[in-house]
Formats: structure tokens, sequence, C-alpha cells
């Protein structure tokens, strides 16, 4: 097994937070602030992680309800992964290591917010029968338009040339098949001027694509927003609602 160091306590969000490393990537829990109603012990799993930077006080507004009934919060910084093989490895140990060592349920709530999409989204695909529900902030579908081929292709170990010709593989607007077999619902959120990660070609794309697989999904499309902090994008009671019912009853097609 891996080698976990002390992990370091702190408090986030008025909760109890843990940080440990886990190889080169480093992963943290933040533990609910009241348990949950049945007794068991659900999760939201967020990324992008950046120590220090995500999840941040943008998130509160979310993060307290979610914690209060009963929720942890946790994630796992592996750097700049753009959802490749390499990045997915370290997601697979970290879920391990949390169901195992905090007794979480086996299936969280998955949260990507803008690059975090791409590795919730290609995560998911390879482990469907881990996943309750996927939400998502402005989230990148899409290797093409963010971060671009020859940004990713490092982070891949392949050439941009070599990334292009395997998008199929590794894509997550490709990779949509084993999530709609598995009729997980996918609640994402996206303003419609967002220029770093346009929704055209980032969460409309892959909820199209999804409904064509027969996949339950949704999009709102947020007017006048873009990639950006705001209350219409980080404080909807839509996105929080499905997050608390890790998913169920959500009654789009």
């Amino acid at each position: 097994g891996l080698a976990f160091a002390q992990p370091v306590e702190s408090e986030q969000f008025g909760a109890r937070r843990i940080d440990f490393p886990m190889g080169d990537a480093k992963g943290f829990v933040i533990l609910p602030t009241a348990p949950a109603a049945d007794g068991s012990k659900p999760w939201l799993w967020y990324a992008p992680t950046f120590i220090g930077r995500h999840p941040d006080d943008s998130h509160t507004w979310m993060a307290e309800p979610i914690l209060a009934a009963g929720i942890a919060i946790c994630g796992v910084e592996v750097g700049e992964s753009y959802g490749s093989p390499a990045g997915s490895a370290a997601y697979s140990a970290f879920y391990d290591h949390v169901v195992a060592e905090y007794g979480l349920d086996p299936k969280p709530v998955l949260l990507g917010q803008s690059r975090g999409g791409l590795m919730m989204i290609n995560w998911a695909s390879e482990n469907p029968d881990k996943v309750a529900a996927i939400a998502g902030i402005y989230p990148v579908c899409n290797l093409e338009s963010y971060p671009g081929l020859d940004k990713a292709a490092g982070a891949y170990e392949v050439t941009a040339a070599d990334l292009k010709a395997r998008l199929g593989e590794f894509n997550p607007i490709e990779r949509l098949a084993p999530l709609a077999e598995a009729k997980i619902p996918l609640l994402y959120i996206h303003g419609d001027v967002d220029a770093v990660v346009p929704v055209e070609d980032n969460s409309r794309i892959l909820v199209d694509r999804y409904h064509a697989l027969g996949g339950p999904a949704e999009l709102i499309v947020v007017p006048g927003r873009g990639h950006e902090v705001c209350d219409e994008l980080f404080r909807s009671e839509r996105i929080l609602s499905f997050i608390l019912n890790r998913g169920k009853g959500a009654l789009f097609r």
C-alpha cells in the first residue's frame, strides 16, 4: 500500500479538514459537521484541487449545507493532469484510500469545476460503478477546446498528433457510453459568454451526446456570464439540491 506521512488537520467551511500526502499527489477530506440522517457516509468529490486555492471561499455557500447534511467534501491534487491515465490512476488510489480509511460511501457525487471536468468524466467513464451522479460548474469536456492538444499532450505522455489520433480513447466527449449505460445523472451549469471554456464546445456537446446515448442529463445555461465566480454559477439552488439528493429524483431526460 501507499505510505502516508502524518496528516495535517485544519478547519475549512467551519468543519474539520484533514490533508495527507499520497505519493506525489495530495489528498484532503473535509468531514461533515453533522451525521447523515440515514447513517450513511456520502461524499462530494471536488476537482480540480490546488491546495490553498480550490476549494475556496467561493464554495462556502454550497459547502456549508453539504457538510451539514452529513456529506464529506474530498479531493486530490494531481497537478495538471487534464484527465490523463496517470491522473486517473492517482484518482483511483485516492478513492480506494478514503473509502477504506473513512468508511465513505462507494458512490460519491462528482463535482468538476473548469478543468476539473476533464478529470471527473475520464475517471468516471472507467469507474461507472463508483459514481452516484456528476455535477459541473463550467466544466471542460473537450481537450481540443481546453487546454488544447499541444498543451495537454505532455500530461498524456504522447505527441499532440498522437493525442489527436487517440481522442476517441482520451477525450471526455468520446467516453460517455459507460456512464449513459449506467444511467448516471449529470447536471452542468455554464455561462453563455464563457471565453475560456466555451459552453457550445464543452458542456453543450457533452450533454447532447449524453442524451443521444440515452443518458439522463441537463445543462443550465446562464445568460451573460463567463468563466467567473458569481452568484448565478456558484449559488445555484439546482446544483446544490442535485448534490444533496445525490442525483436522485433528477427529472430531466
